[in-house]
C-alpha cells in the first residue's frame, strides 16, 4: 500500500526513491518537474530534485485515497477539500491523449506562484492552470503572465 497525504489541495506520496521509480517505470504515475525557466525547449530547464508525482488516472486517485464514488456524483464537503489534486489529475490525463504537448512540467516563482501545467509545441512553452469550480482568479498566472508574457494563457 502506498501511503497518500493531503497537502495543501495537492495528494501526496510518502515513499522511497526505488518505490517511485516502480511505479514510474511500470506507468503508474506520472512525474512533472519544476523548470527553473519557462522557455523552449522545457527539458533544458526542467529540475530534476523538484517533481510532482501524478497517478496515471483520477479513478486511481480516487480508489487510493479511499474516496467513495458517491463523492462525485452527489458532491459533499469532503470533494470541496480534495477538488483541487481531482482536478489536477484530470487536466494531465487529458494532456496526456495529446503527447506532442510533452506536459511534463510546471513552473513556480521566486515567491509562492505556482502554474499547475507547462507544455510546448517545439516553438512556444505555454502556461496552464488547472481550476475546479466557478472561481477561476489564477493569480499565478497573472504573476506568469507579467514576467514572461506568453503567446497564450490557458486556464
Amino acid at each position: 500500500e502506498i501511503p497518500l497525504r493531503l497537502v495543501g489541495s495537492e495528494m501526496c506520496i510518502e515513499t522511497d526513491e526505488d518505490t517511485l521509480m516502480w511505479l514510474h517505470d511500470t506507468g503508474l504515475i506520472r512525474r512533472i518537474y519544476r523548470v527553473r525557466k519557462p522557455d523552449v525547449p522545457l527539458k533544458a530547464y526542467e529540475d530534476l530534485q523538484s517533481f510532482k508525482v501524478f497517478l496515471l488516472d483520477v479513478g486511481l486517485l480516487r480508489v487510493m485515497s479511499g474516496l467513495s464514488p458517491k463523492v462525485f456524483i452527489e458532491g459533499s464537503r469532503i470533494f470541496e477539500e480534495f477538488k483541487g489534486a481531482l482536478t489536477e489529475q484530470y487536466v494531465l490525463q487529458e494532456l496526456s491523449l495529446f503527447p506532442q504537448l510533452n506536459a511534463n512540467y510546471y513552473w513556480t516563482s521566486d515567491a509562492n506562484a505556482e502554474v499547475d501545467f507547462l507544455f510546448s509545441d517545439g516553438l512556444y512553452a505555454y502556461p496552464l492552470e488547472a481550476k475546479a469550480g466557478n472561481n477561476v482568479h489564477a493569480k499565478s498566472l497573472k504573476v506568469y503572465d507579467k514576467e514572461y508574457n506568453p503567446q497564450l494563457l490557458f486556464v
